[in-house]
């Protein structure tokens, strides 16, 4: 027979293994349950806000901005990402739409648009990025296309990319390495710049 001493230590571990082994599974249920809840509230968000700006009037002014308010719609075809801009940068807007950074130009105006969306959601398509892709900002106030010029990796620390230009241009921003877990070290930003596309002439007649 085992002394009673030797036995409760054992008991007593082994009960402490359980509770921890319990503890754990309801942790991670309820991270599955919170990321479940992440996604299908940001689809839901882009689907509602998508559908509001579908059916706006092409002839309404953009309204007075505020903290969270909808700006328009960024498209990128060729990576087939297509997604709701709102005014801000916080936590909370960003997990659920791409948000224009502010203090920065709007499409439109003269300047630095600057745009940023999280590496794991919107922006993730980003990564597949070319020189000379085709961007799209659609507002109420009208479509402006852009043209990826370039294409860099810099410190999370560097505002720099914020900075006025002389001419129209957007910057796209995201975290870096795309497959990075946890809080990235850097930045992957996307210069491109506002064109005015022209439509072929007709062929002469002969």
């Amino acid at each position: 027979m085992k002394p009673a001493a030797t036995t409760r230590p054992r008991r007593k571990s082994a009960v402490i293994l359980r509770a921890a082994s319990y503890f754990f599974l309801a942790l991670g249920i309820l991270a599955l349950g919170y990321a479940a809840y992440v996604v299908v509230d940001a689809h839901a968000y882009q689907a509602y806000e998508q559908a509001k700006f579908e059916n706006a009037s092409p002839t309404q002014i953009l309204p007075l901005l505020v903290e969270g308010g909808v700006i328009g719609e960024i498209q990128v075809p060729r990576l087939h990402l297509q997604a709701i801009v709102v005014q801000g940068s916080s936590h909370t807007i960003l997990r659920r739409a791409v948000g224009h950074i502010p203090e920065t130009a709007l499409p439109g105006e003269q300047g630095n648009v600057a745009l940023a969306g999280h590496r794991d959601t919107f922006f993730r398509p980003l990564r597949n990025i070319r020189l000379g892709d085709a961007i799209t900002l659609k507002t109420p106030g009208g479509d402006f296309q852009y043209r990826v010029e370039s294409t860099a990796v810099v410190a999370a620390s560097e505002v720099g990319v914020l900075a006025a230009s002389t001419g129209r241009t957007l910057t796209l921003i995201t975290c870096f390495p795309f497959n990075y877990v946890g809080s990235a070290p850097n930045r992957f930003v996307v210069r491109a710049r506002e064109f005015v596309s022209v439509s072929p002439l007709p062929n002469p007649s002969p």
